[in-house]
């Protein structure tokens, strides 16, 4: 009865989606559970609940559009100045007033980072104004510091949500410190916090000058709401950013002050040696391609450059301190090197005690050449001359996207409103519409043509744009002139968009990847030098014959460096030392080394020999007996199956063992407990969270479903637009042997619903018990009953807004994070969907997967071995590591540690860590069992079987749940285990 219940329904929703107009896909409603999670604080906290009550998402009004609106208003060139104690109310926070803070003369105001504070002002003359804000980034999360302003309640743009402040880094010590095989260990960074001034901009390079603000004549209240992070207050100011003087009018001013050119002085800047930088990636770095560079080595390392690849986004500024010995006109130059972007240039933006000299260095172009170069400012035959006075000063480069930016600023609208095309067109055709079918696109879409052509000719300005700026064609073109000659080829001909869905999405992810590419502006620097005009630049290390011996020294030295070692290697047998292994990357080992070498070492005597191996080799390297003492990073299943056959160290045999694994949550521990013994202590911890595009969300009038039965209904609404719900796939083994984990959405179901994998302590497979079969046929039916997709890539897919709504790793907010700039602020992550319990409670159980650190039983010093895990492990050193991690690569490198006190230190957003720490408290682990590793395989087949060969869902499980059965008894007689029976 049940299933013919189930048969009709989706007879009936086939037949909807034929016959229902275009239009009904925006009728339905989803209303949230009663367990949905509610936001206790006063105020406004979240971006969503700000747009809220504002015009929302679908109709928020862009920054572009605000300017349109007011570019008839006046620029007043009065000041508005608001001294940050004075303020008049705050809801969420309490704020601190703080007299003389940090050399700061006057009340200045600490807002923590939730909740919202605001001010009254009067504005004595209507019109556009700019904004600075006097401020101090106290200790926090090693953040950026993120705010959302609002003028008399509202939002006056889009971007004004996403206000961002950076922190201010430098080198731990002044001298670089050299490990014991004569490389120098790049410099830790850390926050070298001062008051600073910053007037509001765009941070995301689609906007060249700062932000400005609509003030009519009047009282306004001005509120600050806080998104991540504190901050220290001084003074807020509307004012007008006055524009730089040329060069001929700075240079005549200069003269006319009496200023002459200085003699017989030269000043040389080590560029690795900045005082300040705007993020902790723009630590020194290393070059051995050229003797260009100073200080040289073609053999071992030497920090004698900076920036680089790091030094690419929008905002991202260095500066240097420098003395200069008398007061004068000088020139400068720079040894650089752009070999990153070609047929276009990376610009940089030169301020001089936080001044633009002059108009023509607020874009210095660096063209495009693959070797170190001299470049002087200026032009080749006059260099410019900047005046400077005698004694300090600080001088700055920031990248500066000033041309390009009008340029990002259209291909972003142009994907923007492709995909929501793209969304129109595959809400009348689907996915794979029938190649035979006339689905009369340009009249059931109205507008198609005027939309077709608006993109078409915006694109065509874009590559217009580019040659002028290149003075000729270049690689960035290729993609924006693929687009946009598919979207001629669709104007000619209507009839054959349908056919052309599939190119379409791909050519819109190509217009995505060209704005991630045209944002990024890279540059390495070695040098600065300002001279006299009568001195003359350096032009060392660049002849061929220098370039001939450096090729010949580094050939012969790399026949004695060992690469795969990093930092310290021990010496002395009597020395007391361990050998780590570790599969990630090498910014992550010679982070890890920099830390073992700085903070471990030196308290505990003991010395680490960090060594980059890929960790399937793990195997064979112990039945060879060249295994490590340590393991870190492997697989869940790893530790388990190798305590089976004696091969690690069972850690409760350490005394502090209990109190160490207190450290994390049970659900962490469960997979490496085997018997009565514990086999690893967990390093990263993850889990499924919902996604969801809260822009077209909105548009469909869909809430976020809370339990499943809503997601049943949310899947009608979405298949009459064609877009679909995303499951987390079934995985491939990426070598052979691995261990393929258990489906993250059958174990929430099988979880949710009482059930578990084994019974018996482990001896039996659970997955044959009715919760079990249940749960896999509520599993398979999302794919054979609502047709969902089994395989996609879900990040793009979220991006074009086809699959706007998914459950994923939560992982995946890093991807999202830098993957689709352009819809930044437009996506969410929350809890994933679960069963309304008897309890009135929404069950969201989900399984947790993870990596370990492991002790292999070869280890000669065990507690020299459970020391390092345990100071690995400690919240101290996972906060550290993450956030220098997330500080080297951007937040596509946020750290998931399993430390329950470090994760609430790393740098998330305060809403986002609140929806994370609401899932947490229903993750479950998933127990290792001898013969375990047949779930997960068998689990697959037992889906495919299901769902392709039509098998009925009972039949399937069943089947397979023997061979589990089999595996599991054969293994347990295997090892001398007690059969089910008898436990």
């Amino acid at each position: 009865m049940k299933k013919l219940a189930r048969q009709l329904g989706i007879a009936m929703l086939l037949a909807a989606m034929v016959i229902a107009p275009f239009p009904s896909i925006y009728a339905a409603s989803v209303q949230p559970a009663e367990g949905d999670i509610q936001d206790g604080n006063e105020g406004l906290n979240s971006v969503e609940q700000i747009l809220k009550v504002n015009s929302g998402y679908s109709e928020r009004t862009l920054y572009s559009e605000y300017v349109k609106e007011y570019e008839d208003a006046s620029t007043p060139h009065t000041e508005i100045v608001i001294e940050a104690g004075n303020y008049s109310l705050s809801a969420g926070m309490t704020p601190v007033v703080e007299e003389n803070f940090e050399g700061m003369p006057g009340k200045s105001l600490r807002t923590g980072e939730e909740g919202q504070v605001s001010w009254e002002i009067h504005v004595a003359e209507g019109g556009l104004y700019h904004l600075s804000v006097q401020y101090y980034p106290v200790e926090g999360k090693s953040t950026d510091i993120q705010r959302s302003l609002l003028i008399d309640g509202q939002l006056p743009y889009f971007e004004a949500a996403f206000l961002k402040f950076p922190r201010v880094w430098g080198n731990r010590y002044e001298e670089v410190k050299v490990d014991n095989q004569g490389n120098e260990i790049r410099p830790q960074q850390i926050e070298t916090p001062l008051w600073r001034s910053m007037t509001v901009q765009d941070t995301d390079g689609k906007y060249s000058k700062p932000y400005q603000f609509y003030l009519s004549a009047g009282h306004h209240e001005i509120t600050l709401i806080s998104q991540r992070e504190p901050m220290m207050i001084r003074e807020l100011k509307f004012y007008q950013e006055p524009e730089a003087p040329s060069y001929k009018e700075a240079l005549a001013a200069w003269q006319a002050q009496g200023a002459t050119p200085a003699v017989k002085q030269r000043i040389e800047l080590q560029a690795e040696n900045a005082s300040h930088k705007s993020s902790p990636t723009l630590y020194p770095l290393t070059d051995r391609s050229s003797p260009a560079v100073y200080p040289y080595s073609p053999s071992v390392v030497k920090m004698n450059t900076i920036g680089g690849n790091n030094w690419r986004l929008s905002g991202q500024w260095i500066s240097w301190r420098v003395e200069v010995p008398e007061n004068g006109l000088y020139h400068i130059g720079m040894n650089a090197k752009q070999n990153f972007v070609r047929g276009t240039y990376s610009a940089r933006k030169l301020q001089i005690d936080g001044i633009i000299p002059f108009q023509e260095v607020e874009e210095i172009k660096f063209k495009y050449k693959d070797s170190w170069r001299l470049e002087v400012l200026g032009e080749v035959e006059e260099p410019y001359l900047f005046y400077l006075t005698k004694g300090t000063h600080e001088l700055s480069l920031e990248v500066n996207l000033q041309s390009m930016a009008p340029l990002i600023h259209e291909v972003e609208q142009s994907l923007l409103n492709i995909n929501a095309l793209y969304r129109k067109i595959l809400m009348i055709t689907s996915s794979s519409p029938d190649a035979f079918r006339d689905y009369q696109l340009d009249k059931k879409i109205p507008g198609l043509k005027e939309s077709l052509e608006t993109e078409r000719d915006r694109l065509d300005q874009v590559i217009l744009g580019l040659k002028s700026m290149a003075g000729q064609r270049g690689d960035q073109e290729a993609l924006l002139l693929t687009m946009r000659d598919q979207l001629e080829d669709m104007l000619d001909r209507p009839d054959r968009i349908p056919r052309q869905l599939t190119s379409l999405k791909t050519n819109a992810g190509g217009l995505g990847t060209w704005m991630l590419k045209a944002r990024e502006q890279p540059l390495q620097l070695d040098a600065l030098y300002i001279l006299s005009p009568d001195e003359k630049f350096p032009d060392t290390g660049r002849s061929w014959a220098a370039k001939a011996v450096h090729e010949l020294s580094t050939f012969f030295s790399s026949f004695f460096i060992d690469y795969n070692k990093i930092g310290d290697v021990t010496v002395g047998k009597d020395a007391r030392s361990i050998t780590v292994w570790m599969g990630a990357g090498r910014d992550q080992a010679n982070t890890l080394k920099a830390m073992i070498d700085e903070l471990f070492t030196p308290e505990s005597g003991i010395q680490v020999n960090v060594e980059l191996v890929p960790m399937h080799t793990l195997l064979q390297a112990t039945l060879a007996g060249q295994g490590p003492d340590i393991a870190m990073g492997v697989s869940n299943d790893i530790p388990v199956n190798y305590a089976m056959r004696n091969a690690v160290k069972d850690l409760t045999q350490f005394g502090d063992f209990k109190q160490t694994a207190e450290r994390f949550r049970a659900s962490a521990m469960l997979p490496y407990q085997y018997e009565q013994g514990v086999y690893a202590l967990p390093e990263q911890q993850t889990f499924s969270m919902l996604f969801y595009r809260k822009d077209i969300m909105e548009e469909l009038k869909l809430a976020v479903p809370q339990t499943w039965d809503e997601v049943y209904s949310m899947l009608s609404v979405l298949s009459k637009g064609h877009m679909q719900f995303g499951l987390p796939l079934t995985l491939q083994p990426q070598y052979a042997g691995q261990n393929i984990p258990p489906n993250p959405v059958y174990g929430s179901l099988l979880f949710q619903n009482g059930g578990e994998f084994y019974r018996y302590g482990g001896a039996e497979s659970d997955l044959d018990s009715k919760i079990g079969i249940e749960a896999f046929k509520t599993w398979t039916e999302f794919y054979s009953d609502y047709k969902l997709d089994k395989e996609f890539d879900f990040a793009n897919r979220f991006r074009t807004g086809e699959m706007p709504i998914g459950i994923a790793d939560y992982t995946m907010y890093n991807q999202l994070s830098v993957f689709a700039p352009e819809i930044n602020g437009l996506w969410e992550f929350t809890t994933i969907p679960g069963v309304l319990g008897e309890d009135g409670v929404v069950h969201r159980d989900t399984p947790a997967s993870g990596t370990g650190l492991i002790m292999l039983k070869g280890i000669r010093d065990d507690e020299a071995g459970w020391e390092f895990m345990k100071w690995w492990t400690s919240e101290e050193i996972q906060t550290r590591f993450g956030r220098e991690m997330e500080g080297l690569m951007g937040a596509a490198a946020r750290y998931p540690t399993a430390n329950m006190a470090a994760l609430e230190q790393l740098p998330w957003p305060i809403q986002d860590y609140r929806s994370l720490s609401a899932q947490l408290d229903f993750v479950r682990g998933v127990p290792e069992v001898p013969g375990g590793y047949f779930t997960g395989r068998h689990l697959v087949n037992a889906f495919y079987q299901a769902v392709n060969e039509d098998t009925p869902a009972r039949e399937a499980i069943m089947d397979y749940v023997e061979y589990i059965q089999d595996e599991i008894a054969l293994k347990r007689k295997e090892f001398g285990l007690s059969n089910s029976r008898d436990r």
